[in-house]
């Protein structure tokens, strides 16, 4: 019987650099990266639920986060200027990153492929939001890091990235970026 390669696969998305493009202070892997925006979706589906009231599944938010960025694997992170050039490149990307995902679900065996697909494919909006919103955080925080370090690199992907955040239609993105966001311009000194 032939090994299934998707845990193996998975294994390897420490190997997977972002900010390809980008001068870094520290570098920065899919996994650590995957690991961050899983903590921040957990985060932003608890305030939707405790504090505004909205439904969301704080576990699914987190899993789905842990699983974004699993087709880079195969395809590599490609940097935000070029991926989103133009509506035509984003397409075709899209298109390459869901054939990664099937070709990665395609490493399971059949009876856990179910399982694995909604975490590769989040059908459930509310998800699909949050992972997305703690992506962006995930990015400014990266900014944020950078520019402490004294990065000037990161600047406009700060601004940009910033602006996208201000202009989420999601009370918890406004709440977590009101209570938490800050700290993390702090040194270790401050936060006592």
């Amino acid at each position: 019987m032939e090994p299934y390669n998707f845990f193996a696969y998975l294994s390897r998305m420490r190997y997977i650099g972002r900010w390809g493009l980008m001068r870094n202070t520290f570098q920065e892997n899919i996994q650590e990266h995957s690991h961050m925006v899983a903590v921040l979706a957990h985060a932003l589906a608890v305030i939707r639920r405790d504090v505004f009231g909205q439904p969301a599944d704080p576990a699914a938010a987190a899993a789905a986060a842990l699983f974004h960025d699993v087709s880079e694997i195969l395809t590599g992170d490609l940097p935000t200027p070029v991926k989103y050039h133009n509506p035509e490149i984003r397409e075709a990307f899209r298109q390459v990153e869901d054939l990664a995902a099937e070709k990665l679900l395609s490493m399971l065996p059949e009876p856990l492929q179910d399982a694995y697909r909604p975490l590769l494919h989040p059908d459930d909006p509310v998800v699909r939001s949050l992972v997305k919103a703690a992506d962006k955080l995930a990015a400014y925080i990266k900014c944020l890091e950078e520019m402490k370090a004294g990065n000037t690199e990161f600047r406009q992907a700060a601004d940009q990235t910033r602006a996208i955040l201000d202009a989420s239609p999601l009370p918890e993105v406004r709440y977590f970026m009101e209570q938490f966001l800050p700290a993390f311009s702090l040194s270790l000194d401050e936060m006592h």
